[in-house]
């Protein structure tokens, strides 16, 4: 069994190496997500009925006020990670054969709180900047006012409309992928290396780009089992929710790599 990777020295973005990845790689995180949940089913059914929570809080809102989904939609994002932090935690001890207990998934985090907190400042300003968008292209869209939750979905899909879905569509795709390509594996390095903020959100862009095929596929698989896992009041983020916590910390591992910087350091 592999061991997690640690640095002799301070992780920094230059140390860490990232890794090539194959087009498989996305199927077998998966796999081995869905395997953690199965070692650890208590902490992984906790952690999916919060996520289920987060879900029908987001229906709620969508039939109270539609023009507050995106930003509905940004802050689940932004917690999402953290909570998920916790089957980071699992995934990890698992992975070092030590057996991961519940108390200490909720607080893995405590030891990383500057990092955290810096993190979360920057994801609050993207958040904040989504929805500010998504409000502006409502009202420059519906100048006679917000659609009704009765109403929303046939005046969207009105011909008339096609600029603002559009729009929206484009604006959503562009914060998403700049949530996405700062936090895919910077929760999972913070939690591993102990790093910074700054330096995990560029080792989380460094893996996007050097393999931006693959995690959009990554995103793809994500955004395609997030949004069938809604069907049925949402039940299915039970499941769904802690593998694809469970397989993003393999994601990292297949990613990201302290080794060699520190072996040649350590000779040095």
């Amino acid at each position: 069994m592999q061991a997690s990777p640690v640095s002799e020295v301070k992780a920094e973005s230059g140390n860490l190496q990232i890794q090539r990845l194959s087009w498989a790689y996305p199927w077998r995180w998966l796999a081995q997500g869905l395997r953690d949940v199965r070692r650890a089913p208590g902490i992984a059914l906790f952690y999916g009925l919060c996520f289920w929570g987060m879900a029908r809080m987001m229906v709620w809102v969508f039939r109270a006020s539609p023009e507050y989904v995106m930003s509905m939609a940004s802050g689940c994002l932004l917690i999402g990670p953290f909570m998920a932090m916790g089957l980071y935690y699992v995934s990890k001890q698992l992975e070092q054969g030590k057996p991961p207990l519940l108390s200490e998934s909720l607080t893995c985090w405590d030891s990383h709180l500057a990092s955290m907190g810096m993190l979360v400042m920057v994801l609050m300003v993207l958040e904040m900047l989504w929805g500010r968008a998504a409000m502006v292209v409502f009202a420059i869209s519906f100048d006679t006012g917000m659609p009704t939750t009765a109403n929303m979905l046939q005046t969207l899909l009105r011909p008339e409309n096609w600029e603002f879905l559009l729009i929206y569509t484009a604006v959503g795709a562009v914060f998403a992928g700049l949530v996405f390509a700062s936090m895919v594996v910077s929760l999972p390095t913070i939690l591993d290396l102990d790093t910074d903020a700054l330096t995990a959100c560029i080792t989380s862009m460094r893996v996007v780009g050097s393999n931006t095929g693959v995690m959009l596929l990554w995103g793809m698989i994500i955004t395609a089992l997030i949004a069938a896992s809604f069907l049925f009041y949402s039940v299915g983020l039970i499941v769904v929710g802690p593998v694809l916590g469970c397989a993003s910390w393999h994601a990292y591992r297949a990613s990201v790599s302290a080794e060699v910087k520190a072996k040649a350091d350590a000779a040095a």
